[in-house]
């Protein structure tokens, strides 16, 4: 069963019940997925980037977009307009499809991985996991990624505050680590 239907087919009950709405549209849902690389050091090699923009091709399934920097800092060698990193937003079907990879197939591919920390889920319902090494990602082989490169995923919902959010993922089945005090 796909990610979309088990959210319409058991996680909509399920949130309904728990918080008491009346009406299927108020239960939280995902609205967006960006998947954001920031370039850093390798911000003027052309070849390193043009790396990047494909591994971050394949992963998302569209080609990103080129962010700018919108002013220049001499202290980090930064001139205005020139490309620091690469972003791209995933709606719809291909959110779905993306988050239900990233769970079943991604985050148990991640090397001594023991859950997401409860704490990355912020007070309107949104998360954010970074990843220091993309090559977890299925589509990307091993011998593929020359340099590793940071990643950072974020996803964010229709929930009105942490509770509802952590409930919402929580239903869709991420994996959180039970934190300890």
């Amino acid at each position: 069963m796909s990610l979309k239907a088990k959210y319409q087919k058991e996680v909509v009950p399920q949130l309904k019940e728990r918080f008491g709405y009346k009406n299927n549209l108020l239960v939280p849902r995902m609205q967006k997925v960006v998947i954001n690389v920031g370039f850093g050091k390798h911000a003027k090699e052309k070849e390193a980037i043009g790396l990047i923009e494909k591994a971050l091709t394949k992963i998302s399934g569209q080609k990103p977009v080129m962010t700018k920097a919108k002013k220049s800092v001499s202290a980090f060698k930064l001139r205005q307009g020139q490309i620091i990193g690469a972003v791209a937003t995933l709606r719809g079907d291909r959110m779905y499809d993306f988050v239900d990879k990233l769970v079943n197939v991604t985050f148990p591919r991640v090397r001594d991985f023991r859950g997401i920390s409860d704490h990355g889920v912020d007070n309107t319902g949104n998360i954010t996991i970074g990843f220091k090494d993309y090559s977890a990602f299925p589509e990307l082989r091993p011998e593929d990624v020359d340099t590793v490169y940071g990643l950072e995923l974020s996803i964010n919902t229709s929930a009105k505050n942490r509770e509802e959010g952590l409930a919402l993922f929580t239903a869709l089945g991420f994996p959180f680590k039970k934190n300890e005090k």
